[in-house]
């Protein structure tokens, strides 16, 4: 790495999720392969793990002693900056509020926020919302000469992931393979979920991919045991690769996964388990990439068997479905990030344009 880094300020955990983490990975990726170091403050649980995930793709990782938008926060935070002397500081986390941003901004760096929700006014520089959110700038309140980038062009697909989209061009063959994906998922929707789909059998294969640091793998590997030869647990990036290119649907919440399954041709039925993805699985459902079942609470069992029998054997409708989700999400958002940020970072750069979508 030859060029200024840049700093990630994110947690992942069992409180906040790995949602937010797993984004700026990919976010980092893309930026090293501008050659530009990447740093990330935060606190990680479980630490071991999670480390040696960010340190494995070439990230240095610094441990934050307080939760992201505290008053410790914003002093370690400080204290970095004028240690490391980033380009950019990327900011991801809905507990950094605008004056925390402020202050962060005064210290020189180009600020890039990545929110969902726009719940006040932004002092940074650029804004990113990497989900289905947002449909107009109108949403959103800024200072003069912020950047906004917001909309299914500037969805987060990893480069793993991306690679299977021609292998996707055409739907795989028989017979029928379902995947579980519900990410952070907690409540536990994965075990629900996979039960119910063992008593349809059309169904050969039943495949969930998981974030190896969840604390219920040990159990959907059990389950996996039980039920060797016809269901199966994957957590390796390139297992899941796998995985997503034989699937014929997918049950998951509208988090970046459905996004990522929109890109590369998978129909999803939408279970949502966390509020901020609704405006998004709301989306999929009313560009017919998706089939959106409702909050997880009121999903009934026969509502998930009925939605699965129906979407398993309808070969047409999955098609339907695998081609509005591909038009939908190009799968090179990340590559727009990457180019916007380099843009904003160029020493001949005069912002006159404010926003992008």
């Amino acid at each position: 790495m030859t060029r200024e880094p840049v700093l990630f300020r994110v947690d992942g955990t069992r409180a906040a999720g790995w949602e937010a983490l797993a984004r700026c990975a990919s976010f980092a990726y893309a930026l090293q392969r501008r050659r530009r170091p990447c740093h990330f403050l935060g606190q990680l649980q479980p630490a071991a793990p999670l480390v040696a995930a960010l340190k494995r793709h070439g990230n240095e990782w610094i441990e934050a002693d307080a939760p992201a938008g505290a008053a410790e926060d914003l002093e370690e935070i400080t204290q970095e900056i004028r240690r490391i002397r980033p380009v950019a500081v990327v900011v991801d986390s809905p507990n950094c509020g605008p004056d925390y941003l402020a202050e962060v901004v005064t210290l020189g760096p180009l600020v890039v926020t990545i929110d969902s929700s726009a719940p006040f006014r932004f002092p940074n520089q650029l804004v990113v919302n990497p989900t289905l959110n947002i449909a107009s700038s109108r949403d959103y309140d800024y200072c003069p000469g912020t950047q906004l980038l917001y909309g299914q062009r500037f969805a987060v697909v990893r480069s793993e992931v991306r690679r299977m989209r021609p292998i996707r061009a055409q739907e795989p063959p028989e017979p029928a393979r379902a995947l579980v994906a519900f990410g952070d998922d907690p409540t536990n929707m994965t075990s629900r979920v996979t039960k119910l789909l063992l008593a349809n059998n059309k169904l050969a294969r039943i495949d969930i991919i998981a974030r190896p640091q969840h604390e219920a793998v040990p159990k959907w590997q059990a389950l996996a045991e039980e039920h060797k030869g016809r269901v199966s647990v994957a957590i390796e990036p390139n297992e899941v690769a796998l995985k997503i290119s034989r699937c014929h649907f997918a049950l998951c919440d509208a988090n970046s996964w459905a996004l990522e399954f929109a890109c590369v041709g998978v129909p999803t039925i939408l279970i949502v388990q966390d509020e901020v993805y609704w405006p998004t699985a709301q989306r999929l459902e009313e560009e017919g990439a998706s089939i959106c079942l409702g909050w997880h609470e009121a999903v009934t069992d026969s509502t998930i068997r009925q939605a699965t029998q129906t979407l398993a054997s309808d070969g047409h409708e999955r098609r339907a479905m695998a081609r509005v989700g591909r038009a939908l999400v190009d799968g090179r958002g990340l590559d727009r990030l990457v180019t916007a940020l380099e843009i904003l970072l160029h020493p001949s750069r005069k912002i006159d344009v404010r926003e992008a979508a």
